[in-house]
């Protein structure tokens, strides 16, 4: 059982771990991408400081609840931010409602570290997912057998 315990506490170091890190990548770029922005669209910097902030609060969600919602909460961020990074790397998406035109078509040091840490978070944050729904299906099947099955002997009743 330690064993077990031990891989949970290590997904949710490494998934925090991963989510820190893309937070602070997009803390240190969204200066780059400043205020300004098209009337009607917010700007890629606030987006960045939103993202960055959304991030460092699942990652201290993940650490200290380390169960389902927070592992799913924790695979959307990365995941999207994932998405995102590659999206608007690769293909020319043009602005939509409030989100500006973010297509950006070159890959640079902190912008790869940023997609690398989305990319394993999202994958550890299922991890995670799944091994907290078996602990928690193998709890309630414990739960049950101990009701259905308990160890001490009934005392004896009187008719």
């Amino acid at each position: 059982m330690k064993g077990i315990g031990l891989i949970c506490w290590g997904l949710r170091v490494l998934v925090a771990a991963c989510l820190v890190a893309d937070a602070i990548v997009h803390l240190r770029l969204a200066g780059r991408y400043g205020m300004a922005s098209a009337p009607g669209h917010l700007s890629e910097g606030l987006l960045f400081r939103a993202e960055a902030i959304v991030a460092l609060v699942v990652a201290l969600v993940v650490l200290v609840l380390g169960n389902r919602a927070a592992f799913a909460a924790a695979f959307i961020v990365a995941g999207s931010a994932c998405v995102a990074v590659v999206l608007f790397r690769y293909v020319d998406v043009p602005a939509f409602g409030p989100v500006p035109a973010m297509y950006e078509p070159i890959w640079f040091g902190e912008k790869t570290v940023s997609a690398v840490a989305e990319g394993l978070g999202a994958v550890l944050s299922a991890i995670g997912f799944v091994h907290a729904c078996a602990a928690a299906h193998k709890g309630r099947h414990a739960a049950r057998d101990q009701r259905q099955n308990p160890t001490r002997p009934r005392p004896n009743r009187a008719p």
